[in-house]
């Protein structure tokens, strides 16, 4: 060994001490990881910082911002409304996702697969009252379980076709994967479902802020314009897609006050006043159609509609505001203000949203173009709570999100350009036609993933520039000759599994294929059952967050500790590695 090699075996394996460890936020270990391994001479001055090029950073980067794309489009909520309102289960509900971003994972890019279901899971989430890292976690592994069973599921089976073409003259075909990936993956599932309660409920530390100053009964007004599919149901619909998060607390028809009963028949321009949480007032406004009542937005072609913003604001001891009311005020005609909600403590508001007399205290939503909003503010005396996305009355984009993502895959699948690409493509176009307004851009990026990544890159690639993959491959070399033929092949599955979070998945194929060509030939075997076990081990990363990126996809939005990915994942390794063995050797005789 090397000094080299043995320097690079010492920070390596420091980092993941650390990492375990958890004391310090993983970015500041990578990043000190990285100038450790400059200042001792196994990352080169010219190469420390190519991690921040990488294709799999722009990868996750461009992944966050459309998944960002489709859970704002409100899309997903409507679509889980109309056609799972009754699943509530968690089980059940962990089921569908997992089951879900496992099969199309076998024919898309599974990081697409899992950006499509993940607004999914945050609306789960809220309806079970359980943390989304409920639910990420075994869909990140769900989605590598899935990509095992074709050519196309993931890097590592298209490497080692073509590395069998290389070897043998003849690659692996599309469906060779299936028996053998198929099996895995439902015996996967299966698990998943049964251990999910490994993972630990885990929130970030933005999701903690947001619930410190979570309002939950904030009154608006909204009405039931022509055209709305509210009209027609009853008022206890509309409660359904609030997920119980807002209630109906007041009908207005035609100058007579209803009481808002669970039967009552909603119709024409009805003016109904709702009590709850933005998110659920938003849910309800969004999905039935509603028009927010006294909401006018700039006509189409002011520069200022592309702009437009909700705030959350307290109405200070000193406002102006004070005493009066938005219709007295006039506050669209004289400020281009819309007031959306009001929130009184311990008071249910029952009058119309115009004609309640503002207090202070009181906590208000403000709807205006966002050059504008900060100055009202100040001219009437109103304090801006800690800024969280309000999405109630903003304009939203439909199905345009999912046909970007779709776009994005279609062409990837079909080869026309490759996945980096075509996510940074696709994330740019939600930014141009304002799915994602510019402001939230760099707030659905996770910085300190994406610099953990681009840090960690250099450091584990010193592992190959130095000769200590190839140092490993001559230990593995010699145990493999004592071993049977079952201990031989799980020795190479254990080994890919092992090196993937150092190497990434296609790089770990491109060292360990050779090796386990060479030894099956020099133990009389044929090749073919020892590639797919590299490629099953390279394709099944489940300890660490950083060997794939649908792993790391979902650490910041799932608020993941480095050491949270071995309760699940060491389990599911081994029920993989038990059940990988023996259907090799059926599938692929020896």
């Amino acid at each position: 060994m090397t000094a080299d090699q043995f320097l690079s075996f010492i920070v390596i394996g420091a980092m993941m001490v650390f990492f375990v460890w958890g004391r310090l936020r993983y970015d500041i270990v990578a990043c000190s990881a990285l100038m450790l391994s400059v200042a001792v001479g196994i990352v080169p001055f010219d190469h420390a910082f190519d991690g921040f090029s990488d294709d799999i950073v722009i990868i996750v980067a461009s992944a966050l911002i459309v998944s960002a794309g489709v859970a704002r489009s409100g899309i997903v909520d409507a679509a889980i409304q109309r056609f799972l309102p009754e699943l509530q289960s968690v089980r059940a509900q962990l089921a569908l996702l997992v089951v879900t971003v496992t099969v199309l994972s076998a024919f898309i890019k599974n990081i697409g697969a899992l950006a499509i279901m993940i607004p999914v899971a945050f609306q789960f989430a809220r309806r079970s009252k359980v943390q989304p890292s409920v639910f990420l976690m075994p869909m990140a592994f769900g989605s590598l379980i899935g990509g095992l069973m074709t050519q196309v599921g993931t890097s590592p089976n298209v490497v080692v076709s073509r590395m069998r073409a290389d070897l043998t003259g003849e690659s692996f075909s599309m469906f060779d994967f299936t028996p053998v990936g198929a099996s895995l993956a439902l015996v996967g599932c299966v698990f998943l479902l049964l251990a999910y309660r490994l993972v630990p409920e885990r929130k970030s530390q933005e999701v903690s802020v947001n619930q410190a100053i979570e309002i939950t009964d904030y009154t608006a007004e909204a009405m039931a314009a022509p055209g709305s599919p509210a009209i027609g149901k009853p008022v206890s619909n509309l409660v359904r897609i609030g997920d119980g998060g807002a209630v109906v607390i007041a009908i207005f028809r035609r100058g007579t006050h209803l009481a808002p009963l669970p039967d009552v028949v909603i119709e024409t321009d009805d003016i109904l006043l709702l009590e709850g949480g933005p998110a659920a007032l938003d849910r309800i406004v969004s999905q039935a159609k509603l028009k927010i009542a006294g909401e006018r937005l700039p006509m189409p072609g002011d520069k200022t509609r592309s702009e437009i913003e909700a705030i959350e604001a307290v109405i200070g001891s000193n406002s102006s505001l004070i005493g009066m009311s938005a219709e007295r005020l006039a506050l669209f005609n004289n400020h281009n203000v819309n007031l959306l909600a009001v929130s009184r403590q311990g008071e249910r508001l029952k009058q119309r949203l115009g004609s309640i007399r503002l207090q202070a205290g009181d906590i208000v939503v403000l709807q205006g173009a966002r050059s504008e909003l900060p100055s009202f503010l100040q001219d009437f005396g109103c304090l801006p709570l800690a800024q969280r996305e309000i999405l109630l009355g903003t304009i939203r984009r439909g199905t345009l999100p999912l046909l970007l993502l779709a776009a994005a895959m279609a062409t990837t699948a079909i080869g026309v350009v490759p996945v980096p690409v075509a996510f940074f493509a696709a994330a740019l176009a939600m930014v141009i036609f304002r799915v994602i307004p510019l402001r939230d851009v760099y707030r659905a990026v996770d910085g300190p993933i994406l610099v953990m990544l681009a840090a960690l890159i250099p450091v584990s690639d010193s592992l190959r520039t130095t000769g200590g993959s190839d140092l490993i491959a001559g230990w593995l070399g010699g145990i493999a000759t004592h071993l049977p033929p079952a201990g031989a092949l799980a020795l190479i599955l254990i080994a890919a599994m092992a090196v993937t979070p150092f190497l990434n998945n296609a790089a770990t194929v491109l060292v360990m294929a050779p090796i386990a060509a060479s030894f099956a030939t020099a133990l009389g075997y044929r090749p073919d059952a020892f590639l797919m076990a590299v490629a099953i081990g390279a394709g099944s990363d489940f300890l660490t967050p950083i060997g794939h990126q649908c792993n790391t996809l979902v650490m910041g939005p799932g608020g993941y500790r480095f050491s949270d990915y071995p309760r699940l994942g060491l389990p599911l390794s081994i029920v993989i590695i038990i059940a990988t063995v023996p259907l090799l050797m059926w599938f692929w005789p020896l």
